[in-house]
């Protein structure tokens, strides 16, 4: 199942998006809380896409492909090196991302992205599946510079929190199996990441695990699982895809910020 977020006017609903794209069937409710089918069918060309989740938190592990590690000259973590974004990041398919005004440096970071769909406390890797809802395309949209003077001191907010710097969707894939999904990412169509979830090297499973070793995960969590080599900047005027097996493109313009 891929389930969408969507607006109809000023009313939002999940739904189910058909083979072909064309069609969504509605939902009552949401997919944490339940929902069923309401009889109701949109075209995909009558309505707004949305995020596929409402103010999430969103945890971000970095360093999590050698390949990555290896083009940013860095030592494999002695443990899992983990951030957050604020829900205020978040923007959807075909949003824009603000390019700061006083930016100098900001790249982007194609992700596989899970979806958390109920409450999770200290869950074996082996039973992790049993709290995901899905997965869905990311872009950890970062100002290097800024990230850079954080990081010196111990701390990442800034430069990867601000508005528009986690774009999310375009649907939440259900029932996929994330252990060896090919993930692209281009740049005004140019191939800038290409790789596979298989390099992962912490996977999913152990992700989720991890992170609910030491707190609570929540319905609507999102997980961003880290980034393969290739991360590049971008500017405004540029568009970012990311694509992901199973999943779909998520394709974002990108626009000066205007003060």
């Amino acid at each position: 199942m891929r389930i969408v977020r969507y607006a109809v006017g000023s009313a939002h609903f999940y739904g189910e998006l058909e083979s072909g794209d064309t069609r969504i069937v509605r939902f009552e409710g949401d997919p944490f809380t339940g929902s069923a089918p309401s009889g109701q069918v949109d075209e995909v060309g009558d309505v707004v896409v949305l995020p596929p989740l409402e103010r999430p938190r969103i945890f971000g592990f970095a360093y999590n492909y050698a390949s990555h590690i290896d083009e940013t000259d860095r030592q494999v973590p002695e443990v899992p090196v983990c951030f957050m974004k604020p829900s205020t990041a978040v923007i959807g398919p075909g949003d824009a991302i603000v390019y700061p005004a006083d930016g100098e440096l900001v790249h982007f970071e194609g992700e596989l992205v899970v979806v958390i769909g109920k409450e999770a406390r200290h869950v074996k890797p082996s039973e992790a599946h049993e709290y995901i809802l899905g997965y869905t395309c990311g872009n950890d949209v970062s100002d290097r510079i800024v990230q850079r003077k954080e990081s010196k001191f111990g701390t990442l907010l800034i430069g990867k929190g601000q508005d528009t710097f986690a774009p999310l969707g375009p649907v939440i894939a259900t029932e996929l199996d994330p252990s060896a999904l090919s993930l692209t990412t281009r740049v005004n169509g140019t191939v800038t990441q290409s790789a596979t979830t298989a390099d992962l090297l912490l996977a999913v499973p152990e992700l989720v695990s991890y992170l609910s070793r030491y707190l609570t995960l929540l319905p609507g969590d999102a997980i961003m699982t880290g980034t393969p080599a290739g991360v590049g900047p971008i500017r405004p005027g540029d568009e970012v895809e990311v694509e992901i097996e199973g999943i779909g493109v998520l394709r974002n313009p990108v626009v000066a910020e205007s003060v």
